[in-house]
């Protein structure tokens, strides 16, 4: 059997459509139970959910931002620049109207609320799972993403039903998938102890046990 190719895109399934079951909400505090439409739908589409998402991964990209120095200098360029043209079109505004005044467009501004990033206190590193911003746990052997064990278990589901679904979608993922089903099987009429370890090309020949599981090969 050749090495298997593995493609950005995912297969298309002409033959018969894969009916996807319930899923659930991986947003942090939402808890929605769904029906998936795609493959890699993560998200209810609840419009509220959706834009606190969208909030989540704006505060993440801002944080990655700021690591570099070279873009926090541009973000502050194009801050100047936004907050200059925003003074002179007030400015030329309150001229244009007749009842408006230089005096009141300053406290116009004042009132504008600022952006909601910089509204809240978030730590430095927060936790990778979308929608939670605890702060990352602090681990002496690598880098944590998260903040404890149930986000961790949560974005490790997700990844693993999407690697599983493109997985199985090839000649390989196919064969392995016969085998875990062969060795689920043959579990439930021969006792734990005596099961052999199989591989690839399976038991040794001779045994009764390897006999057994090739019948359900």
């Amino acid at each position: 059997m050749g090495q298997d190719q593995h493609t950005s895109s995912p297969p298309a399934l002409t033959s018969r459509k894969r009916r996807l079951g319930l899923r659930v909400c991986l947003r942090n505090e939402c808890g929605c139970v769904f029906q998936a439409r795609c493959w890699n739908q993560r998200y209810c589409q609840d419009p509220e959910c959706l834009r606190l998402v969208r909030r989540w991964q704006a505060a993440k990209r801002q944080r990655q931002c700021r690591r570099n120095a070279e873009q926090r200098e541009r973000h502050c360029e194009a801050e100047r620049q936004r907050r200059t043209r925003r003074r002179e079109q007030a400015l030329s505004d309150a001229r244009a109207s007749e009842n408006g005044s230089l005096e009141s467009s300053p406290a116009k501004l004042a009132e504008d609320a600022g952006a909601w990033s910089r509204s809240k206190k978030f730590s430095e590193d927060f936790c990778d799972r979308v929608g939670c911003y605890d702060p990352v746990r602090r681990s002496s052997r690598a880098q944590a993403r998260y903040c404890g064990d149930e986000c961790r278990q949560a974005m490790r589901r997700v990844l693993d039903r999407e690697r599983k679904w493109l997985r199985r979608n090839t000649d390989a993922g196919r064969f392995k998938r016969q085998l875990e089903y062969a060795q689920a099987r043959l579990r439930r009429f021969v006792p734990l102890d005596s099961v052999p370890e199989v591989g690839h090309r399976g038991v040794a020949d001779g045994s009764s046990a390897g006999r057994h599981l090739s019948g359900f090969l």
